[in-house]
């Protein structure tokens, strides 16, 4: 075992002792005083049974199976989200096949956010995480299930039903995801388009012609963004079959997995020891691994919201410091777009997670004691799913290797000795970066500042030519107070192109970048926020400003009698169109982004 990750996780455990003590008492106490279906009076049941058939009716009322809920994301707008329109049919058929039964016990908003890139949509993207969470809870309110599987995918919906889910972690919890589309046009192609089109050399035809090109059909977008990242986490956590999360929409492998999926749920479902409530699943240990698993990808910087919130949603303190802690134990693994030039369907024909994780276990970085719904240990992480004699999925043989090891690496050649992800720190307060994509010779910048208020000012200056020199882009008043904390994701082809041009050239914000997060440094989620009384309300431009990645350091050179005598840029008005106006009561409550920017309040 290696030992930074045993002592993150001890560590871990030690300083959740007491709010995960009282969260486990919670789920046990659930369970005793609230078992599934069993303290609902008959009118209740009635109600909860109506529109099923005579046979269903008969077998839920001898309340000797399991009543599997379906939590389901699907619509038809969203790319990875449309394959599942037919997953509840298939889950009531499996469950019935196995003398149980399912029923669909909600839908959950579920947002694109490529959609609302660089739109106002983009300030409710991160609020519908808890929207999310608390429409998994109302759909699970009703106690009419043993246990229960969330369809979804994408970028705040799997974090907003898990955090949703662990509210009811005494039922057995599993995932469902419906994988990646084919490779379009490769990646930086399509951001070469992108930046030939902010400087007026490509026009909308052509710009629409490529992403059209990239986003094509049913599955995920094909880029290791925050949707293909919830898939690798889910594994890590074990709450979704192994092997699962990068297969075709229709691979001929899927069925079964699903079948396979409605089995453990009625299993862990069942009284005695082969029980598996979710809380038994997700612990200190799972978390652990999931970082690791962050750091092994150069996975999404949402995560370093996400994976704190869905933390302490299960009573487990996870912080900034345990991702800055895991990092230099982890070396970084994969070349997956943006930190490199393959999809997520190269990554899983070089080996994928059976790969990854064999890879990660035999360095010792894993945790071994921890549970999935195939059981205990780690064998299945690292060993992909095969059809068996008898049409069921089984995980055997040994982990496999990587096939491409200019995409998979291995531990004793990774493509960086730590992980992409780093905490910064200073004068301005606390942030992450992403660096796996960021060329080294990059990694710390020293310039002055230019400040925003938003991503349009920027392009504004930027299409009138007023950026033209080293510089510390500066985007204010993008945290989860002043305005839900949206992707900047826009800014990225603008600020290439400068970075292009031989300027040095980073940015300092308290919003979000996304899962695309590239080539240049980028120190985002700095809190506190400049709505929230934090310095950056007090920079101006001229300032000087160092981002040092490899010190883990962001400093704001002003003598700090100077700063403390500015006074703070006030906040904008928040708009109220396209439903902005609806959030005001979100905005008011929500936590700080090294906290997991949660309106919900855990101990």
């Amino acid at each position: 075992m290696n030992p930074i990750v045993e002592q993150v996780t001890d560590d871990l455990r030690e300083r959740s002792r007491r709010t995960r003590g009282d969260y486990l008492d919670n789920c046990r106490r659930t369970r005793d005083e609230l078992p599934p279906r069993k303290r609902l009076s008959c009118g209740n049941l009635a109600h909860g049974y109506a529109a099923c058939s005579q046979d269903e009716k008969a077998v839920m009322a001898r309340m000797e199976s399991a009543n599997i809920g379906v939590i389901n994301a699907y619509n038809d707008m969203l790319s990875a989200h449309q394959p599942l329109h037919a997953y509840p049919d298939l889950i009531k058929q499996a469950a019935w096949a196995l003398g149980a039964t399912a029923q669909v016990a909600s839908g959950v908003p579920a947002m694109c956010d490529g959609v609302t890139q660089g739109q106002p949509g983009m300030e409710l993207s991160l609020f519908s995480r808890d929207v999310v969470a608390m429409a998994t809870a109302v759909g699970l309110s009703h106690n009419l299930f043993d246990a229960a599987v969330c369809l979804g995918i994408c970028d705040k919906i799997v974090p907003g039903m898990l955090i949703g889910a662990l509210q009811f972690a005494h039922l057995p919890i599993a995932f469902i995801g419906s994988g990646p589309m084919a490779s379009g046009i490769p990646n930086h192609e399509k951001a070469a388009v992108r930046q030939r089109h902010a400087q007026g050399k490509a026009d909308d035809a052509e710009l629409l012609a490529v992403e059209s090109a990239s986003y094509h059909s049913p599955g995920t977008c094909t880029f290791y963004g925050t949707a293909n990242s919830n898939q690798m986490l889910m594994e890590m956590l074990g709450v979704q079959l192994p092997g699962s999360s990068f297969l075709h929409p229709e691979d001929p492998l899927r069925p079964a997995l699903l079948d396979r999926t409605v089995s453990a749920l009625v299993q862990a479902a069942a009284e005695g020891p082969g029980h598996i409530p979710l809380y038994r699943v997700v612990d200190e240990a799972s978390i652990v691994n999931a970082v690791v698993g962050l750091l092994a990808t150069g996975g999404s910087t949402n995560h370093t919201l996400h994976l704190v919130a869905i933390a302490r949603s299960a009573g487990i303190q996870l912080s900034l410091d345990d991702f800055h802690a895991l990092s230099p134990a982890v070396p970084l693994l994969t070349r997956i777009y943006p930190n490199g030039s393959a999809d997520i369907n190269d990554f899983q024909r070089a080996g994928g997670m059976a790969c990854l994780a064999g890879e990660l276990r035999h360095g010792g970085l894993l945790n071994e004691d921890v549970m999935s719904l195939l059981g205990p240990g780690l064998n299945a992480l690292c060993r992909p799913p095969t059809p068996g004699n008898n049409g069921e999925v089984q995980w055997a043989g040994d982990a496999p290797v990587s096939a491409d090891t200019s995409v998979l690496a291995t531990l004793s050649s990774p493509f960086a000795a730590e992980g992409g992800l780093r905490r910064l720190r200073g004068n301005l307060g606390e942030c992450v970066i992403k660096v796996s994509a960021v060329d080294p010779a990059h990694y710390r910048i020293s310039a002055p500042v230019r400040v925003f208020a938003s991503q349009q000012s920027l392009r504004e200056a930027f299409d009138a030519d007023a950026l033209n020199g080293d510089m510390i882009a500066v985007v204010r008043f993008q945290g989860p107070v002043a305005n839900g904390m949206p992707e900047l994701h826009k800014l990225t082809p603008y600020l290439g192109v400068l970075q292009d041009r031989g300027h040095r050239v980073a940015l300092v914000t308290d919003g979000r970048m996304s899962g695309a997060s590239g080539k240049v440094p980028a120190a985002i989620h700095l809190t506190p926020e400049a709505a929230a009384g934090g310095m950056l309300a007090r920079v101006r431009d001229g300032d000087l400003i160092t981002l040092d990645a490899d010190a883990g350091t962001l400093e704001l050179h002003v003598e700090a009698s100077e700063l403390a005598a500015r006074e703070s840029v006030p906040l904008p008005d928040s708009a109220s169109t396209l439903g902005r106006g609806l959030f005001g009561a979100m905005r008011a409550r929500v936590s700080d982004a090294a906290s997991g920017a949660s309106v919900f309040q855990f101990p």
